[in-house]
């Protein structure tokens, strides 16, 4: 989905026109809720020394705009009680969880979302928090940013894809508006249990991340979700537990749906055919939440599927991809 640069906001995740990858698939009903994930690559692995025997271990040593990192905070000798941190001016809220190897508590997580349109350079991570034993720590890393490498395509369209008309703007500007205010809320509960998946049964694969479109000589904002091409009334399944925050036509968007996942983890679903949740519903991994359709600025069928972490647009595939 896209849209002009002038209606950009970091907090809307889906706007604009989509033209659908040029992919085929079966028309027929994927098999019951079994859900696909994707495999995590290797990467390389980052350790910080936080002193009294407490580690930060980052998911990578650098990261790129768009991308997710997983942070997690041992304490060893002294387990913690409290983990809280700060990075790029935003709180990054951390859960308790067992770990596989000792299951012990003493395991605290977070997820970093990276903004698709942050500026490349080194950022720094900031920690602190309280051990069981009441005695204060703070931890520092530094995390380099680096530029996306991201398509970009000139496309001459219909001038009404490129110029809605007043009213049409005004709808637009009031909706962006009330994503903001929903992708800003962090809600204190950790609403997902365990690794997401992809939301449609059977599919893999998408496109689009991060691609800016070049309409009728004017630059639109990049692509901040991934479209998968995919017959209408294809079933579309919660890629986790969460809320529903959001379920209605929007402008750009069409039908639409936002499940709150809680710490300020959201994922974005539209363009649907017909929606089958509504505002409030807290749905289970594998819940219906509608069927792929053409609603919205779109050319043809698809599911796009955007996911915001802590304010920040991520690329989803990233998501399914982390040892959650």
């Amino acid at each position: 989905m896209w849209t002009r640069k002038s209606w950009h906001a970091p907090f809307f995740i889906a706007l604009g026109l989509t033209f659908p990858v040029a992919q085929t698939f079966s028309a027929q009903t994927p098999r019951s809720h079994r859900m696909s994930r994707r495999k995590a690559p290797a990467s390389s692995t980052s350790i910080h020394d936080c002193g009294q025997g407490i580690t930060l271990r980052l998911s990578a040593a650098k990261s790129t705009q768009g991308s997710l990192l997983l942070l997690e905070m041992r304490g060893g000798a002294k387990p913690l009680s409290e983990v809280k941190a700060t990075w790029d001016n935003r709180e990054i809220p951390f859960w308790q969880q067992l770990t596989l190897d000792d299951k012990s508590p003493d395991a605290w997580r977070a997820l970093l979302g990276v903004d698709l349109e942050l500026k490349p350079e080194t950022y720094t991570l900031a920690i602190a928090g309280k051990t069981q034993a009441a005695e204060d720590f703070t931890c520092t890393a530094s995390i380099a940013i680096k530029e996306g490498k991201f398509a970009t395509e000139s496309l001459q369209v219909a001038p009404n894809f490129v110029e809605p008309n007043p009213q049409q703007a005004a709808r637009a500007e009031a909706e962006r508006q009330r994503l903001r205010a929903i992708f800003a809320t962090i809600t204190p509960e950790r609403l997902w249990d365990g690794p997401f998946h992809y939301p449609l049964a059977g599919v893999t694969t998408g496109g689009n991340f991060g691609k800016r479109r070049i309409l009728n000589g004017k630059a639109g904002s990049p692509h901040s979700g991934v479209d998968f091409p995919a017959p209408a009334g294809t079933p579309v399944c919660a890629a986790q537990r969460g809320r529903v925050v959001l379920s209605e036509p929007l402008y750009f968007s069409g039908n639409t749906v936002v499940l709150d996942h809680g710490l300020g983890v959201y994922t974005l679903y539209a363009h649907f055919e017909s929606i089958a949740v509504q505002l409030g519903d807290l749905v289970d991994t594998g819940a219906l939440l509608g069927k792929v359709g053409a609603t919205g600025r779109v050319t043809g069928p698809h599911l796009h599927w955007g996911v915001t972490v802590n304010r920040a647009r991520a690329n989803p595939l990233q998501l399914v991809a982390l040892p959650l």
